[in-house]
């Protein structure tokens, strides 16, 4: 386990578990915060041993979103915008109890699964304090939500429940109270048992697919497939199928 002011994390075999420990701030994002959770996604996409991660929180929620008091003493928190625009390049699992509201919310859409707990409040508030959802929940959310519910979400700051949240595909999985960290590493460990370089890719290509032409999508697909079809695990798969035993992924 390593851990700055602010940020855990935890080797669970080939998953790392993220933890953002202000649980005294509701785990709110200083430049503290922001500059920990930049290290333990380097972490993550540095270590080959490492095929994918669970982010959550400690204390009674994942994220309140940005600390106001840190902000109006000094700005947005530095870091955080470089968190949101370019997040993991392997896959990540946000696991939520409690709420996460505002930059916190948006926290968990740069994860790319959200498994939230049965009592979870999820929203964007910014409209509230004069301010709105600069961190990516304007462009994620109506990728992940009906339009009508994204835009009453965004222009009347309430939350949704983790269940109306599982309808509308935004959560994953929904979990008894305390259940989501279990859940997510359970989900993130059924991942982590593929090969690394195949998971990658389809992380890349799923998220760079929205907003192109087909056309544009087999060009994108290209390098991947060299990449990914030309490496030992690709090897490795075929022959430990023949051979009825389980794969060992070396990501390269």
């Amino acid at each position: 386990m390593t851990e700055n002011s602010a940020v855990l994390t935890e080797t669970r075999g080939r998953v790392l578990l993220i933890t953002l420990n202000r649980p005294e701030a509701m785990n709110a994002i200083n430049t503290d915060l922001a500059q920990g959770l930049l290290a333990a996604i380097e972490e993550l996409d540095s270590n080959d041993g490492l095929t994918a991660g669970v982010l959550t929180g400690n204390g009674r929620g994942f994220c309140s979103g940005m600390d106001l008091k840190a902000f109006a003493a000094g700005g947005p928190p530095k870091g955080f915008d470089q968190f949101l625009e370019t997040g993991s390049k392997k896959p990540l699992i946000a696991a939520i109890e409690g709420f996460a509201l505002a930059g916190g919310l948006e926290v968990a859409l740069t994860c790319d699964l959200l498994v939230a707990a049965k009592d979870a409040k999820i929203g964007i508030r910014e409209v509230k304090v004069g301010l709105f959802a600069a961190g990516g929940a304007l462009l994620r959310l109506p990728r992940r939500l009906p339009y009508s519910v994204a835009m009453e979400m965004a222009l009347t700051g309430q939350p949704i429940t983790s269940d109306e949240a599982k309808t509308y595909g935004l959560v994953s999985r929904v979990t008894d109270n305390g259940g989501t960290i279990d859940a997510a590493l359970e989900l993130a460990e059924q991942i982590a048992e593929n090969a690394p370089l195949a998971v990658a890719a389809s992380k890349a290509l799923i998220q760079a697919q929205q907003g192109i032409t087909e056309e544009e999508f087999w060009e994108l697909q290209k390098p991947h497939m060299v990449k990914v079809f030309t490496s030992n695990d690709a090897k490795e798969g075929p022959a430990s199928f023949a051979e009825k035993r389980s794969p060992n992924w070396s990501g390269t």
